[in-house]
């Protein structure tokens, strides 16, 4: 709660400097200002909080739930390395008349950087489906092991003698014991 506290003392103060700052500018217009500042709540409000709340419901539909941290974090890596790139792929600010400024093929190396977040994230999700797999299955309550470690991955049901000791698979008689 302190560092809380803290942050929005350190925040305030900022955003009191600069104020005070631009006023004390003699080249301030304050309609640019605050021009500037409506399209940009304007464009963090119905643009990019809409574009993040799509994202996040096509995550939760077709995402399983437990591979969503890993393509989420890869997905907000994607769209940061996107915004920062994109001034650099469109040429914002080269002056066709020097060739030197921006000579790189920033597209190409963009689209390499996204390609492997895209890699990195399904091998993670691959490498936590693997290892999930090679898990023993946990035992049901009263020590019976779950209704799929009595079935070979298949489907087909085990024989009595690959089952555990003293463990009885009826295939849903009614006189378990």
């Amino acid at each position: 709660m302190r560092t809380r506290a803290a942050l929005v003392a350190v925040g305030t103060l900022l955003i009191g400097y600069a104020v005070v700052g631009a006023l004390a500018d003699p080249d301030l217009r304050p309609t640019g200002v605050l021009l500037f500042l409506a399209g940009v709540v304007a464009g963090h409000d119905l643009v990019w909080m809409a574009v993040l709340l799509a994202v996040g419901a096509l995550l939760a539909r077709w995402v399983p739930e437990r591979h969503r941290p890993v393509v989420r974090a890869g997905v907000i890596s994607a769209a940061t390395v996107t915004v920062v790139a994109v001034p650099l792929v469109l040429g914002f600010g080269r002056p066709p008349d020097d060739p030197s400024v921006l000579p790189l093929p920033y597209g190409r190396h963009l689209a390499i950087v996204l390609l492997l977040i895209a890699g990195a994230t399904l091998l993670t999700c691959w490498a936590a489906d693997r290892r999930r797999s090679r898990r023993p299955a946990p035992a049901a309550p009263g020590g019976r092991p779950p209704r799929s470690a009595l079935h070979r991955p298949g489907g087909e049901p085990l024989g009595q003698e690959a089952l555990p000791e003293g463990v009885h698979d009826h295939h849903g008689d009614a006189d378990q014991q």
